[in-house]
């Protein structure tokens, strides 16, 4: 029986848990909701845990579940105890469910598919909720020998339950609205809404933050903990994310797996998790939080009510910031690969002036894709538009005025660029521009000088010289 240790239970400290099924992709809720119990569980010394809800066994898949894992600690957001596995754990689910039968809180109940079929269809038909109304639920005696059955929840059925939850405030469901819900199915398997709360009593969990999806729920379960006699988790429900049109985020509204914004979009992680933070959730006006300061501030009676609405433009904005604050050595680590290049060396160098527009880490990757051309450069239209007219004749002056550079740095060859402008009566941009075309294969690029220095003399006399005579 898969019980947890005395050890591993709670021991009065604040303990929150993440518990995402491994059926797909880390979503963005789903990193939000890791993320504020994790921030939770810091801010009060406590403890966060992972669970992952593998029971839907066709869907499963270890694929997910280390999607699930890597995303996690791309975030930041380890686990303070070794991931459990709610599959693992169906036995003790199994054991709570009989329990209950056996204090009088659930019992077993023998309606076949077809009283089932039955009752559902004069629901429908009276338009009123589909509730199963066993007649097992106080009978004694009778029971079929052979007979499959389930365990039910012997839900209350008088009065009102009230949540007092701490995003949503007080919130109140009369009991006659609960249903006898399955605890146990005929195959002896668990039911996703036992497991939940024997796997959150036994972890020792606190606090359950999740998604307000996930409210109902919560009524439902709550008759298990007391059935059980066990001490009640706090409640706090956060709004779900929308994508920019105002419905619920989904996979049309683009990439909504925590992967696809590292691997194809080139966000940073503490980008994201800075952005993700904002998302119902703010101190003040501070908009750049570091992850210090989001433990140090982090609270639930700052999350609100509504929902948060995504939107992509912002978050690059925001990667925008961390690609200049972050250590160039570490980006030219993440951008080689996605050149094919292995002179991390050289990238390392041109960061400077890379990152100054770049909004994530494809467009540090494009702008450096002109150090590692080979000549002759394939040109875009703009530069072969930039390289027409007089520009071989202005380039061949540049090219002569470079040569005799006694050195290959931004102050001397801005100077002798300069002087090829002045003596040619022309502004500097009508030289710079084919001189930056003839040096890229594109009209845009960082600063022209900085292009010098990062290609080098030889290389850059080389590929102006390729345009000289064009």
């Amino acid at each position: 029986m898969a019980r947890l240790s005395a050890t591993e239970t709670n021991t009065g400290r604040v303990v929150t848990r993440f518990a995402p099924s491994p059926t797909g992709f880390l979503h963005l809720g789903g990193a939000r909701t890791a993320l504020f119990n994790w921030l939770f569980a810091r801010h009060h010394g406590g403890e966060f845990l992972l669970r992952i809800e593998d029971t839907d066994r066709a869907r499963s898949t270890q694929a997910a579940i280390d999607a699930i894992l890597a995303g996690m600690d791309w975030l930041g957001l380890k686990p303070d105890r070794e991931p459990v596995f709610q599959f693992a754990r169906a036995d003790r689910h199994a054991e709570v469910a009989h329990h209950m039968v056996s204090n009088g809180h659930a019992y077993r109940c023998y309606m076949t598919a077809e009283e089932l079929a039955a009752q559902r269809a004069e629901a429908e038909a009276e338009k009123r909720p589909v509730r199963a109304g066993s007649p097992w639920r106080d009978r004694a005696d009778g029971a079929p020998a052979g007979q499959p059955f389930v365990v039910r929840l012997k839900a209350p059925r008088e009065g009102a339950t009230t949540i007092d939850d701490r995003v949503q405030g007080p919130v109140t469901v009369r009991n006659a609205e609960l249903d006898d819900m399955v605890l146990l199915r005929s195959d002896g398997t668990p039911t996703y809404m036992l497991a939940v709360v024997v796997d959150d009593h036994d972890m020792g969990v606190t606090h359950v933050i999740r998604g307000d999806d996930h409210l109902n729920n919560a009524f439902r379960q709550l008759p298990i903990y007391r059935a059980m006699d066990w001490p009640e988790p706090v409640y706090a429900h956060i709004p779900l994310i929308h994508g920019a049109d105002g419905a619920k985020l989904s996979k049309r509204h683009g990439a909504v797996g925590v992967e696809a914004y590292r691997d194809e979009l080139g966000i940073l992680p503490e980008a994201l998790g800075n952005y993700l933070l904002r998302l119902g959730w703010g101190h003040g006006d501070a908009e750049i939080i570091s992850r210090d300061d989001a433990v140090r501030w982090f609270d639930l009676a700052a999350v609100g009510k509504s929902p948060s609405r995504f939107d992509t433009k912002k978050l690059e904005n925001l990667n925008g910031h961390y690609l200049r604050e972050a250590d160039d050595a570490r980006l030219a680590d993440l951008v080689a690969p996605r050149i094919g290049s292995d002179d991390v060396a050289l990238l390392a160098r041109a960061m400077p002036v890379l990152k100054v527009r770049a909004a994530n880490l494809n467009d540090l990757g494009e702008g450096a894709r002109f150090l590692f051309a080979t000549r002759p450069l394939d040109y875009d239209d703009a530069a072969r538009t930039l390289l027409a007219g007089d520009a071989p004749a202005l380039l061949a002056a540049v090219h002569d005025a470079l040569d005799a550079a006694p050195s290959w740095d931004t102050e001397l060859l801005e100077g002798a660029v300069r002087r090829v402008a002045e003596e040619r009566g022309v502004k500097l941009g009508q030289v710079a521009q084919p001189l930056r075309a003839a040096l890229t294969g594109r009209k845009t690029s960082p600063g022209i000088f900085d292009v010098l220095v990062l290609l080098g003399r030889e290389e850059s006399l080389a590929r102006i010289a390729d345009r000289m005579a064009a």
